[in-house]
């Protein structure tokens, strides 16, 4: 009686143990295994980021007077964040608020009387703009994308000198006592450029450059070049 009951269980042990070897090669369990493989391989996140850069930024139009480039490039500083609200296979789209910042270097007092108004403003000037913007990609590979962007947004120039000595140094010797539109409210601006970006093995990250050409209205044409770096949560 007892081998017949010893005989009995180890059967029944075996017979589990085969069915839970079954149950791991079934097809559900392959396709969770797949699941996982592919979401590994991917290694690309898309969805609410920010991203941070510098690179280099000029004013052309102003550049152009006698006195050659007014307002020479400089490296400017940017801080933004954003959201991909369409992500396909070959094509994403995403929406972008973007802060930026440059200090220029301006021209030398005795390079006034030939300037006009807005032209030089007050010599060095330091600018912050608040951008917003719609970014279009299409992906040649699976990490490499290029694309395309645009939208606008307003641009401040606060005054740096003191105002008693920006009067009367700079508008009523320069300007006939009429100061420039330039230090008083924010201006608006327009800007549109293209745009490429790498996803970098490393989940989250990605690396890329934005080339903006933007007009402030009542101001200038700009060019502006940014490498940044993202995180996508």
């Amino acid at each position: 009686m007892r081998t017949l009951l010893a005989l009995a269980l180890s059967l029944g042990a075996s017979t589990t143990a085969f069915a839970q070897v079954e149950d791991l090669d079934s097809s559900s369990s392959k396709k969770k295994a797949r699941s996982s493989k592919e979401d590994i391989v991917r290694e690309i996140t898309k969805g609410t980021y920010i991203k941070a850069g510098a690179g280099s930024a000029q004013f052309i139009g102003i550049g152009g007077t006698p006195y050659g480039s007014v307002l020479a490039p400089v490296i400017a500083s940017e801080l933004g964040f954003g959201q991909d609200f369409i992500d396909n296979e070959r094509m994403s789209v995403a929406w972008e608020i973007d802060l930026h910042q440059g200090l220029y270097n301006g021209p030398k007092e005795d390079q006034l009387a030939g300037l006009g108004q807005n032209v030089l403003i007050q010599g060095d000037i330091h600018t912050f703009t608040a951008m917003g913007a719609v970014e279009i990609s299409t992906y040649v590979t699976r990490r490499f994308g290029l694309g395309v962007r645009a939208g606008g947004g307003v641009m401040a120039v606060p005054l740096l000198m003191h105002p008693d000595e920006y009067n009367a140094t700079i508008v009523t010797s320069y300007w006939g006592g009429v100061p420039s539109s330039v230090h008083g409210s924010p201006l608006p601006m327009a800007f549109g450029g293209p745009c490429i970006e790498y996803y970098t093995k490393l989940s989250h990250f990605s690396i890329g450059l934005d080339a903006d050409v933007g007009y402030i209205i009542g101001f200038d044409l700009g060019i502006n070049a940014t490498g940044y770096l993202k995180y996508t949560f």
